[in-house]
Order: structure tokens, then C-alpha cells, then sequence
């Protein structure tokens, strides 16, 4: 049986492939948190509070993130397109993505 792919934006939810479309839903909880922290961090180093350690830590955390959310993308057969919902009026869940 040939499994359709979701449209950008919209969270696959057929019942048949559960287990893809709870990836799917985890995963966007995942980034839209992972956006934030990143956020965080970019105010945090602006506002010169942080030691050249602590800066150093905070980017290698980031970007050992990021890997890993790459590596789960791969697993799952996801791309960065199908972890933003379309929120409809509100637009996208995630800021920047299309």
C-alpha cells in the first residue's frame, strides 16, 4: 500500500500510519521548543551576561541540537516544511519556515 505524503503544513493522521504522523506531530513540538531556546540564547549572549565558556557551551548544545533533529528528520522520512502546521488565519506555527 502506497502511503501518501502530507501536504506542507498539515500533520498526517492517517490511521493506518499512526507512528509517522505522532513523529511528525513530536517533532514539531520539538523545534517550535528548539526555536525558543535558540531565541533565548541569542538574548542571553546579547546581553554580554555570559562567560566566554558559557557562550562556548551554549552554541555546541545548539548545534549538537540541530544535528540531532537532522538525524530524526532522516529517520522519520521528514522534511523542515512538514513540522510547521498550517495554523490557518493565524498563519504558521513556526516563524521563518514556509
Amino acid at each position: 500500500m502506497e502511503v501518501q505524503q502530507p501536504k506542507s503544513g498539515r500533520i498526517h493522521l492517517d490511521p493506518d500510519d499512526a507512528e509517522h504522523g505522532l513523529a511528525q506531530l513530536v517533532m514539531t513540538v520539538i523545534e517550535l521548543l528548539r526555536q525558543i531556546v535558540e531565541r533565548h540564547a541569542i538574548r542571553r549572549v546579547e546581553g554580554g551576561t555570559l562567560s566566554d565558556q558559557q557562550i562556548e557551551d551554549l552554541g555546541m548544545a545548539l548545534m549538537n541540537l540541530e544535528l540531532k533533529m537532522e538525524e530524526l528528520k532522516m529517520i522519520f522520512n521528514l522534511k523542515d516544511e512538514d513540522l510547521n502546521i498550517d495554523l490557518g488565519p493565524l498563519g504558521n506555527l513556526l516563524p521563518g519556515k514556509k
